[in-house]
């Protein structure tokens, strides 16, 4: 068991992070009155190349999104395109399962669970999701990267773009825009190949055999990549991103937030490395030497405290560790951890909220796994003739027509009888077994007729049955009125 902190210490650290919280602020407001503006133009933000463990695990989870946003189109499932979004068709195929439109029930639950879990996560560890795993994050890292291979390092990249313009900045430049284009027309290219069979995609570009739709949104994706994650960045996640104005609702003070441990690192000062009386001199462990700052990719400083600008990619950790490193310092000066561990409290990891959002979130997975795994790949729709309620044969019988509309929405070809139960004697008149190809919708013709004696009422419900004949096990009633004369 761990030692209780002593209460003069707690008092103590609560007073020196009070002391730095104020000299934050004032600082602050010495940049204001230097002339900072709240619509200042944008600064270019030179991003340094951080290493470590964070740096690591998001870099690799960063490939490992865009391997599968780039490669799950072209698999094939069935001997067909795994995932592939058929407008035209009003059909979506996501291995080996089609959904139609009215299936869109599902999609909004998915998207309610996609939500809990979000919050989920923002109580648990705040903006993890921005800085891990955002779309908009992984490919600003992306072209932050072909900037790097293309112009160099962060030192080089600023001295070039101050640099007139020579041979060796003109091409290292058009490599870097070259590059940047290249990834924009691929996520584009990827992006209508899930809406559009991507094997022939490539062909009939080359061939200039595409619609209007498809050559806009090719444009439009290819110029919306290339702007926000190669010239806006940071500005769509500070400006555009809703997320980032009302994460902190559902913060409190035992979420996992990056930050400055001001009781440790203030007051902050240069010093020569191996130096161990800095702290007589009235020092932190807080060299300012800046690099929190320069591996931020939205270009805060963490050290100003909890910034709603923070997209929580722990950039600025493994910079402040590598720093601590070559200093002989203790690393975590900046790290993971909650508002009350900071202040010497104790943090809570199971919490009631936390707790909530788990329960909600667990219980909605569930029960859409129930829905789909229930869920029978065959629609059934019975629509009666409008043009007459009934009619009377020559034989004494009352017929009444419907049309059977009848959806096959597995990925195999099925065949399926017909049958009608609900009055003793009705039959079905025409054809009584259908075979229905993958994804195909018919109308089929369908006439009912049984001997006027035998009607008791005026009108009487009837079940129409689907049942499979291939051994499949797809079965699906639906309920209609038959209606007829009834001899007095």
């Amino acid at each position: 068991m761990k030692d209780r902190i002593p209460a003069q210490d707690i008092t103590d650290a609560a007073k020196k992070r009070s002391h730095a919280v104020k000299a934050a602020n004032e600082r602050k407001i010495e940049k204001k009155e230097n002339g900072d503006s709240l619509y200042q133009k944008r600064k270019h933000i030179y991003v340094r190349k951080a290493l470590g463990v964070f740096t690591k695990l998001r870099t690799t989870l960063n490939w490992a999104l865009l391997i599968a946003y780039f490669s799950f189109s072209w698999l094939q499932w069935g001997g067909k395109q795994a995932i592939f979004f058929d407008l035209p068709s009003r059909q979506f195929n996501i291995f080996g399962a089609t959904f139609f439109p009215h299936d869109f029930m599902l999609l909004s639950w998915v998207l309610i669970v996609c939500a809990f879990g979000l919050f989920f996560i923002t109580v648990f560890a705040g903006r993890v999701w921005c800085g891990y795993a955002c779309p908009q994050s992984v490919w600003t890292f992306l072209f932050i990267w072909a900037e790097g291979i293309t112009e160099g390092p962060r030192n080089k990249r600023m001295s070039l773009d101050k640099a007139p313009m020579t041979k060796e900045k003109f091409l290292r430049k058009s490599a870097k825009h070259l590059l940047w284009l290249f990834f924009a027309c691929a996520t584009a290219f990827a992006f209508v190949g899930y809406f559009s069979p991507v094997r022939d995609l490539g062909p009939r570009i080359l061939a200039w055999d595409l619609g209007p739709w498809e050559m806009w949104w090719l444009l439009f994706f290819t110029a919306a990549t290339y702007i926000n994650a190669g010239w806006m960045r940071e500005q769509v996640c500070i400006y555009m991103c809703p997320y980032a104005r009302f994460q902190s609702v559902m913060f409190d003070r035992d979420t996992l937030v990056v930050s400055y441990d001001e009781s440790r690192g203030e007051k902050r000062g240069p010093r020569k490395k191996g130096s161990t009386d800095y702290k007589e001199n009235g020092l932190g462990d807080c060299i300012d030497c800046g690099v929190c700052v320069q591996v931020c990719p939205v270009g805060i400083d963490i050290r100003d405290g909890l910034q709603y600008e923070c997209i929580t990619c722990a950039a600025c950790i493994d910079g402040c560790n590598e720093m601590m490193d070559k200093m002989g310092y203790e690393r975590g000066l900046v790290r993971y951890t909650t508002e009350n561990e900071l202040e010497g409290k104790k943090s809570h990891i199971l919490r009631p909220r936390l707790i909530g959002y788990f329960v909600v979130l667990m219980a909605m997975i569930i029960a859409i796994g129930v829905a789909i795994n229930d869920r029978i790949p065959l629609e059934l729709e019975i629509l009666r003739d409008r043009n007459q309620l009934y009619r009377m044969d020559g034989q004494g019988n009352v017929e009444n027509s419907f049309i059977i509309k009848l959806a096959n929405m597995d990925q195999q070809t099925r065949s399926y009888k017909l049958s009608v139960t609900g009055i003793e004697g009705l039959e079905l008149v025409g054809k009584k077994e259908v075979t229905v190809s993958a994804g195909e919708v018919i109308n089929l013709p369908l006439r009912m007729k049984i001997r006027r004696e035998l009607m008791s009422d005026p009108s009487v419900d009837i079940q129409v049955k689907v049942q499979s004949t291939d051994g499949s096990g797809y079965e699906l009633t639906k309920e209609s009125r038959f209606i007829g004369a009834v001899r007095r």
